[in-house]
């Protein structure tokens, strides 16, 4: 179980988180959503350890994580996959995942990652992950790798970036079944009204706070009932 209490976060004197409360249970599938700038993405760096909040506290599993690093928060079980995925010169797709997975798997099982995030494996297996590849390649190659790690927690910035729509569908099958086989939580930010659609929770947040918490059935209406042209409706960074 991931705690949040009392999280603040400024920056550039700008309040961007503002007490947030939550708890996100185990096993759970949960989208965090809300207008642009309102903190989502800010959020999930707070829980992946990228950003230190100015006050509140993190708790996993009832441990107290606020002040653990990215890396003693992975090896405790979240993983984190950026809005933009890192490069990694000299590192191949199989090196990538296989270190994601902690253990020697072998190239068949490291394919079949691949295979799932709509990847042809024998034209991946052994490229280097560099600026050869696209955003979108980049993109289901990290999903690859954090499907690999099978963590307690995980956490995806906007996984639709870059991906076409052919491949989003694939993107929905492969969020369900990641949530189905390895029966943990997993919270992606998105404004994408179907990965909403399969969420068990979804968190809207605005303005550095959470506006509503809710089951998709109690929260999806009154967001899609508002004017598509609005802001809230156009993706990007906070």
């Amino acid at each position: 179980m991931l705690e949040l209490k009392n999280i603040s976060f400024s920056a550039d004197g700008k309040q961007i988180l503002k007490n947030i409360n939550l708890v996100i249970d185990d096993a759970k599938f949960v989208v965090i959503t809300g207008p642009n700038g309102g903190g989502k993405s800010t959020l999930a760096k707070v829980i992946a350890g990228i950003i230190t909040p100015d006050s509140g506290q993190i708790l996993l599993d009832g441990q107290d994580i606020t002040d653990w690093s990215i890396t003693d928060r992975a090896r405790a079980g979240v993983s984190f996959a950026f809005q933009q995925p890192v490069r990694f010169k000299g590192v191949t797709v199989k090196d990538l995942i296989t270190l994601a997975s902690g253990k020697d798997i072998s190239t068949a099982a490291a394919c079949d990652y691949l295979a799932q995030v709509g990847l042809c494996a024998k034209d991946y297996i052994d490229r280097e992950v560099n600026a050869s590849l696209s955003g979108g390649e980049l993109k289901r190659i990290e999903i690859a790798t954090v499907m690999a790690r099978k963590t307690k927690l995980t956490l995806f910035d906007e996984p639709e970036a870059g991906i076409d729509l052919w491949s989003f569908k694939n993107l929905i099958d492969v969020f369900e079944k990641m949530h189905d086989e390895i029966q943990a939580s997993i919270m992606i930010i998105s404004h994408q009204e179907r990965i909403l659609n399969i969420a068990d929770q979804v968190v809207v947040i605005s303005n550095g706070e959470i506006a509503q918490i809710g089951t998709k059935e109690e929260v999806l209406p009154g967001l899609f009932g508002i004017d598509p042209g609005c802001r809230y409706f156009q993706g990007g960074n906070e």
